[in-house]
């Protein structure tokens, strides 16, 4: 552990707010003094109120000692003044409005209360840790210590160091935030950090495929959640954040990389914002709210139609064996032919192509050709994708066939990808492309993703689990169909793709050949 975070003792915190008081227990729990600070003295007292409150909550879950949370309240102070002396602190934590101006002044007026060895830190979201810095005469003394929202338990810290940073203080930040009993990763002080900017893979192309009509709010979250396993869509998502915060992250990223097409907002987010459709808090977004609960759509009926046999072209390996087994198991006749009967519902697996260029380059019937989704493994839900010259009943056939293995079916348009081929791919190629910018160590994109955003592996993980030849695959028929470069797959992805490393892996630099 390095020698500043071993021995630091004393924090300030500055601002009472949600941000404030959760670093403030946190703090207080982990065994620092934390000094309480705000303009509003009454702001200060509630907000040690509120930290004591949630000690004894969790002395009466049995999560902390009652001795312990004694211990812990006992190191609260509330000092009121953001510039009352700081003799014996070792850390200021701001934690005001996220305005640049008002952290600009602060900091200014705290360079001019605290001797040179108290370090001073941001908890900016989303401003620049450089620009708030340069109001300072010396700004090496200044980094950025990103807390998430519940912060007691959202573990991850992002550790931002600004452009003049004094190179031993992240090292120094991320030590005390491990003593703390946080996850720390080092951050960029580049548009959206780590997390935020990580996370535009998801939203943006789920906006994206909103945009293009391919599949409703339900269908894609219920696809990411089912086929990805995220906890979470990226609909419901955007409804619990709400499309008043998300979309001006998703401008702010996108002009921050200079109208990078990867981070292109979408017209369905600003045109949803303008209309006051944010989601839980005012009851209405991509779904609406009773009472704070989401009034999510029933499953896709099953049309009462007769049985129809399938057959399966083997495009992919082992899907015609995959899904020919659950098809048979629901009692769905499956033909082995070499061509299917003229009576047959055609089943093709698309991957990074749509089905009706599959039907089309094999000489399969497109009037009974349809595409499911080999993506996951048929192992949960099923995707069924419908191109407009489907003929309707061989569709409903289709679907039927599908519901009797006893699995979920999203029904969606076909397209040069599916839903969940393009979520994971576009989460794979911003995670590749914040690594080929070195914007951040693999482990630590990864551990920031899974920590802060929640999903069960990071974007060089999920690569890596689906191959990165496969990742390749989707973007470049994306591209190709398209011609949109959001779709340009990066140059981490390409690379080791082509050399059989990992995603995860930085492999061999300039540098190592030069130690």
């Amino acid at each position: 552990m390095h020698e500043w975070a071993e021995r630091a003792a004393t924090v300030r915190v500055i601002g009472t707010g949600a941000m404030g008081r959760g670093i403030a227990q946190l703090a207080a729990a982990g065994g620092l003094t934390v000094e309480l600070a705000d303009i509003r003295f009454e702001a200060v007292v509630s907000a040690v109120e509120h930290v004591e409150a949630m000690f004894d909550k969790l002395v009466a879950k049995g999560r902390m000692t009652a001795d312990d949370a004694a211990a812990a309240k006992g190191r609260l102070k509330a000092v009121g003044e953001p510039l009352t002396p700081l003799q014996g602190c070792d850390l200021v934590i701001e934690a005001v409005r996220e305005d640049l101006d008002t952290k600009r002044e602060l900091f200014a007026a705290l360079e001019k209360a605290a001797d040179e060895r108290v370090l001073l830190a941001t908890n900016t979201s989303s401003l620049p840790v450089t620009a708030i810095g340069a109001a300072l005469r010396d700004p090496s003394r200044l980094a950025g210590l990103h807390f998430f929202n519940p912060v007691p338990l959202m573990r991850l810290v992002e550790v931002i160091p600004g452009a003049r940073t004094a190179g031993w203080i992240p090292d120094a930040l991320a030590d005390l935030v491990r003593r703390l009993g946080h996850e720390p990763v080092i951050a960029p002080d580049a548009p959206g950090f780590l997390v935020n900017h990580a996370g535009r893979g998801l939203v943006t192309e789920a906006l994206q495929i909103l945009s293009e009509g391919v599949a409703e709010p339900v269908d894609i979250d219920r696809i990411a959640r089912d086929v990805l396993g995220l906890k979470m869509g990226p609909c419901e998502l955007l409804d619990l954040t709400g499309m008043d915060v998300s979309h001006p992250v998703m401008e702010s990223i996108w002009t921050g990389f200079y109208t990078e097409p990867r981070y292109r907002p979408s017209r369905i987010g600003r045109a949803r914002m303008e209309a006051g459709l944010l989601g839980r808090k005012t009851g209405e977004g991509f779904y609406k709210y009773a009472d704070g609960v989401k009034q999510e759509p029933d499953e896709t009926a099953v049309p009462d139609v007769p049985l129809r046999p399938v057959w399966i072209h083997d495009v992919e390996p082992n899907v015609r064996e995959g899904l020919g087994a659950l098809l048979a198991d629901g009692g769905v006749e499956v033909e082995t032919g070499s061509e299917p009967s003229g009576d047959a519902v055609v089943l093709v697996a698309p991957f990074g192509e749509s089905a009706w260029s599959i039907a089309g380059r094999a000489g399969l019937p497109a009037d009974r050709a349809l595409g499911i989704d080999p993506f996951g493994g048929f192992f949960t839900r099923l995707t069924l994708t419908v191109h407009p010259g489907v003929d309707r009943q061989a569709g409903r056939a289709a679907l039927a066939a599908l519901a009797a293995t006893g699995r979920a079916v999203s029904v969606v348009r076909d397209a040069p990808a599916t839903v969940a081929q393009r979520l994971m791919a576009s989460v794979v190629n911003v995670g590749c492309g914040i690594a080929e910018l070195r914007l951040g160590r693999p482990e630590d994109i990864d551990t920031a993703v899974r920590l802060g955003l929640g999903y069960p592996r990071g974007p060089l993980e999920m690569g890596d689990q689906a191959g990165a030849a496969q990742v390749l695959r989707v973007l470049d028929g994306l591209h190709r169909a398209t011609g949109d470069p959001r779709y340009r797959p990066s140059g981490w992805l390409a690379e080791r793709a082509a050399l059989g490393l990992p995603l995860t892996e930085t492999g061999t630099a300039p540098s190592d050949l030069l130690r």
